[in-house]
Formats: C-alpha cells, sequence, structure tokens
C-alpha cells in the first residue's frame, strides 16, 4: 500500500463524516497521476507555499503601510494566523486539515500592495473592476507557474468564497472563511494598539466582557464557540451571543482603525502612486517585462497590467514609481585631456 492510500484510509477512519476526504476530491481541471507520497489536498498545500506569489505576501501591506516596527503584521503574517486558527477549528471539529491548511495559505495570494487601499484604487480604474479573493483565484488558476498550479476544485473555490456573500462548498472552505475574520480583527487591533492608533481603554469594555480582554483570550472565546455550535453540522458557525459581539468590534475596527485614523494617512499616496502606475503602462506597454509583453494580443493589455501592479510587493511598487515618475539628478563624465 502506497504512503498516499494509507494516509487516505486513515481519514476515513478517523475524520468525520462531515469531513471532505482526500479521495473524494472533484478532481482538478487537468487530471495528472496521483501522487505516492502525498493526498491531493497536500499537494495543493505545497505548490502554494513554493509559488512566487506566497513568497510576495512577506512584503505586502496588511493595515499599516511600509511600517517602521519589526512586529507589525504583514500579508504573509496575517496569512499564517488565519491558518493557525482555522486548522485548530478543523481538528477540533474532526475535518480535513489539508485542505482546510490549503485554503487558508492560499486565500489571499492576488491581494494588492497596499493592503486593501490597492484593492480599492483598481477596483476603481480596471474594466470589470477588481476583487482580491477573484484575483486569488486567477494566480493560483493562471498566474503562477506554466499555465498555474492546478488545484483541485475544493481549494479553487475556498479561495474565491473566503470573502463575500457565498459560502464556500466545504466546511472546511467555511472554516477559512470565518478564521479569516478572526484573525483579523484580533492582529488589528493588537496592531493598533502598538501604533499608537487605540489605546487599550479605548476598546469597547462590554464587548472584551463577552469575548476577553485580550488578544489570546479573544480568539480563543471565538474559536472554542465556534467548534461548540458546529460540532456535527453542516454549517460552521457561532453562538448569537458571540457572533454579535465579533460583529461590533470589526465595526469599532472600521470607525477607529480603517477609515480616517492615522494608519491610512498615507493611503491617498498609495492609490495615486498605484493609479499612475496602471495608466502609465497602458501607455508604454514596453516597460512591462518581457515575459508579460509576450501576452500582449492574447490577453487584453489592462489585464496584464491588473495582474502585473496586483502582485506587486509595496517596496517594487515604489521603486517602479520612483524609476518613472521621480527625477534623478543630471550626471556628466568629464574626460581629461
Amino acid at each position: 500500500m502506497l504512503i498516499r492510500e494509507r494516509i487516505e484510509q486513515r481519514e476515513r477512519e478517523i475524520l468525520s463524516p462531515l469531513a471532505t476526504l482526500s479521495i473524494n476530491t472533484r478532481g482538478r481541471k487537468r487530471p495528472e497521476p496521483k501522487c505516492s507520497v502525498r493526498t491531493e489536498f497536500q499537494r495543493d498545500r505545497d505548490r502554494i507555499i513554493h509559488s512566487k506569489a506566497f513568497r510576495r505576501l512577506k512584503h505586502k501591506t496588511q493595515v499599516f503601510l511600509a511600517p517602521e516596527g519589526d512586529h507589525f503584521r504583514t500579508r504573509l503574517t496575517h496569512t499564517l494566523e488565519v491558518t493557525q486558527i482555522a486548522r485548530t477549528i478543523a481538528r477540533g471539529l474532526n475535518l480535513n486539515e489539508d485542505l482546510t491548511e490549503a485554503i487558508a495559505l492560499g486565500h489571499d495570494l492576488g491581494h494588492t500592495p497596499f493592503g486593501h487601499s490597492g484593492e480599492e484604487v483598481l477596483k476603481e480604474i480596471v474594466p470589470g473592476g477588481f476583487k482580491h479573493n477573484e484575483q486569488s483565484l486567477r494566480v493560483v488558476d493562471y498566474l503562477e507557474g506554466e499555465g498555474g498550479l492546478n488545484l483541485t476544485q475544493e481549494v479553487r473555490d475556498g479561495i474565491l468564497n473566503h470573502t463575500g456573500p457565498k459560502k464556500p462548498f466545504t466546511l472546511e472552505g467555511q472554516i477559512v472563511k470565518i478564521a479569516d475574520r478572526i484573525a483579523y480583527i484580533n492582529h488589528d487591533i493588537d496592531d493598533a494598539i502598538r501604533a499608537g492608533v487605540l489605546k487599550k481603554e479605548d476598546q469597547p469594555a462590554e464587548l472584551l466582557s463577552v469575548l476577553g480582554k485580550d488578544h489570546s483570550r479573544r480568539i480563543n472565546t471565538m474559536v472554542t464557540d465556534i467548534i461548540k455550535n458546529s460540532d456535527g453540522k453542516r454549517e460552521i458557525k457561532m453562538s448569537p451571543p458571540i457572533e454579535e459581539a465579533t460583529y461590533k468590534l470589526r465595526e469599532f475596527l472600521f470607525d477607529n482603525v480603517y477609515k480616517g485614523s492615522s494608519a491610512k494617512a498615507e493611503e491617498g499616496k498609495a492609490k495615486r502612486m498605484l493609479k499612475e502606475l496602471y495608466f502609465f503602462y497602458l501607455e508604454n506597454p514596453e516597460a512591462l517585462p518581457l515575459n508579460i509583453r509576450k501576452k500582449i494580443g492574447e490577453i487584453p493589455t489592462e489585464q496584464l497590467v491588473c495582474d502585473y501592479i496586483a502582485g506587486m510587493t509595496d517596496r517594487y511598487a515604489i521603486s517602479q514609481y520612483q524609476i518613472f515618475f521621480v527625477p534623478r539628478g543630471f550626471s556628466l563624465m568629464c574626460i581629461d585631456g
């Protein structure tokens, strides 16, 4: 018996009847021979981790643009926190941790530089709009590797529907959807306090009395509540009191951190930068990298430019802007004689 087959057998014996078994995957767009060691969902996880888009997440903004401190979250550390929370819930519910992990690791691969401010400007200027979850799916379907990563339908669905009105069709995907919210609500409060945007005493006492007074206790409250209220059910959800308190804490963040706070002081500059880069590349497609220029005529230039900008890290976007828009001093080489 192959190692993969032993793992698949163990899934059948151990996991909940509601779990998504790797042997029952809906498959890939392009059929492939199976691995002798890894299950299909484990292969997806590994493909995501080894992708360039995943590595770039370490230099993309979560909330605070180009923070000076070493302890502020980036898009990569956010992804890792989502993954940890999601796996804890999946384990508590005896669902498929490998599938959960793959979705969580891939859910933000399409996020823009400069966080949601980058997403907002692309949504405004790109024909047809822009959504980071749809771009994440585009990354794994087309942009990474030679024609995409060819992931399973379960992982693709979880990535696409980790945000927005639709629910993923697997419970593991639903876990990632709620774990994403748990992660950013809690770590954004933590970062806001670290940055001086919030003080500890600014946090709503009535919500902390329900959820917990610090980062660790709040996550524990939310996670244990989800496990308790979702066990044996075909839906991942919180109890009404915890869900209401979580929603109100999210509203508090929007009002005090995400909108109009000092954390957002540089957003206008970031938006102008990406907007100017977008139209510059449209007017000067010869400035695009060769591998992208080769696709002109095959793919609309607007889409190529959107893909290129969405894939940039914060610092790369800044460097490109400096090259094309910031004057450089004139130098003259003098030759004696």
